[in-house]
């Protein structure tokens, strides 16, 4: 049933619509005074080839997120399909504690010092330049400063409430 030109719209009800919406799963890590933090994402994507930026979208209600503008660094890690125990981790779905989903990859890092993955499909290593605060979450926006290239894997996408591979 259509739901157009409502007063309000209802949260459940979009969430529904974006659950059919596919996105490519990334994980955004960032590391700051030895702590590192590592989140699960679909909402990221390139801004502009000159110079080379892209943006990933956070959830600004969890105050674990705010380490990514205190640290001015992050990496975006596109996963493979054999990443999906990773994607789970890092999104808190599978129990392991935050402090211990980083031994769930192998991780190194380029030039800004956030933790790439060492086998993704390829990541971005980017140096904070903006943050847009949208509703309940917060826009950060990188100039990529090194790109490492992995493997060419089937790539991991999220479609319908669930994992798959294209």
């Amino acid at each position: 049933m259509p739901l157009t030109d409502q007063p309000f719209l209802d949260p459940v009800h979009y969430r529904n619509g974006m659950a059919r919406y596919a996105g490519h799963v990334q994980v955004v890590t960032t590391e700051f005074e030895g702590v590192r933090r590592g989140v699960t994402v679909t909402a990221a994507c390139s801004v502009s080839d000159n110079p080379p930026t892209v943006l990933v979208c956070l959830n600004g209600s969890n105050a674990s997120n705010a380490i990514f503008e205190r640290s001015g660094v992050f990496a975006l890690n596109s996963l493979a399909a054999h990443h999906q125990a990773l994607a789970t981790g890092f999104a808190g779905l599978s129990g392991v504690p935050a402090d211990e989903r980083f031994a769930l990859g192998d991780w190194k890092t380029l030039v800004t010092g956030a933790p790439v993955l060492a086998d993704a499909v390829v990541s971005f290593d980017c140096r904070l330049t903006d943050i847009k605060r949208v509703s309940t979450h917060f826009v950060m926006f990188g100039e990529v400063k090194a790109i490492h290239f992995g493997e060419a894997n089937p790539s991991l996408i999220y479609l319908d409430r669930g994992f798959r591979s294209l």
